[in-house]
């Protein structure tokens, strides 16, 4: 008997599966784009064969489909049409894309490290991985007292995993100015060598505040991404400087720490 309802190509949130051929035999599997397909259930399938749409004689087991009854070698299989979201077992690279993601829809309790790849995000949601994170601090006091001339702070070091990864650097530095005024400026730099202000500057910041003496202290917050390129150990240090004619500035004073994190982001 044939099918009598609404049109097959008007019902929504359809999946179009591969034809099946058949040899004879009443068990074939089911695919959709040459990958093995898991229905919901036989109910959710719509198969015409030889121009007969069929429903409800035959049953399914994971992706393997058995009818009632052998299938003749020279019937043809028109199309299968599988009402639901069904089960692949393969998702193909670039298929979650942001428009299938519901709002709230994945939870930290859902997520398991490694099981989603960015292989298998669309490229405008793949992200990189946290590899490792690495803080330093210090709380020894230094004064800025020079206009414009650089001061080592303190560094943290970090030894990437491979040249592709980048570096996530979060510098946040406690100053004080004594008695008021002035500005402060805070640098970012990087190498292979220990200590000292040779490197590759990458980012600075400043502090810019007539207001605080010396019973406030205000925060410098530096971040900055760097690609190192290399998988030996580098050193990123932070170097603050007074920036203008006004009076003396410090870090750390009275032992405050300031601290830097850093975070290997692999590609």
């Amino acid at each position: 008997m044939s099918y009598i309802g609404r049109g097959t190509e008007s019902i929504s949130n359809v999946e179009v599966l591969d034809n099946l051929t058949f040899n004879g035999s009443a068990s074939y599997t089911l695919q959709k784009s040459s990958t093995n397909f898991v229905p919901s259930s036989a109910n959710n399938l719509l198969i015409s064969i030889s121009g007969v749409v069929q429903q409800g004689n035959f049953s399914v087991s994971g992706s393997t489909i058995t009818f009632d009854t052998t299938v003749s070698a020279s019937d043809t299989c028109d199309w299968i049409l599988h009402y639901g979201t069904g089960l692949i077992t393969t998702v193909a690279d670039g298929a979650i894309t942001e428009a299938k993601l519901g709002s709230n829809a994945v939870t930290t309790a859902k997520i398991n490290n490694g099981a989603i790849t960015s292989a298998k995000l669309d490229s405008g949601l793949a992200l990189g991985k946290i590899g490792q994170v690495v803080l330093a601090s210090t709380n020894t006091q230094l004064g800025a007292n020079n206009q414009d001339t650089n001061t080592f702070n303190f560094q943290g070091t970090i030894t990437p995993s491979a040249t592709s990864s980048k570096i996530l650097v979060l510098c946040t530095v406690n100053a004080m100015s004594n008695g008021g005024g002035g500005r402060m400026v805070g640098r970012i730099r990087w190498d292979t060598t220990s200590g000292g202000t040779s490197g590759t500057e990458v980012t600075f910041s400043q502090i810019a505040n007539d207001s605080f003496d010396t019973s406030g202290m205000s925060s410098l917050t530096l971040q900055t991404l760097i690609s190192p390129n290399t998988t030996s150990q580098i050193y990123v240090k932070n170097i603050v400087a007074k920036n203008d004619s006004g009076t003396q500035w410090y870090v750390q004073r009275y032992s405050n720490y300031s601290y830097m994190t850093l975070m290997e982001v692999l590609a």
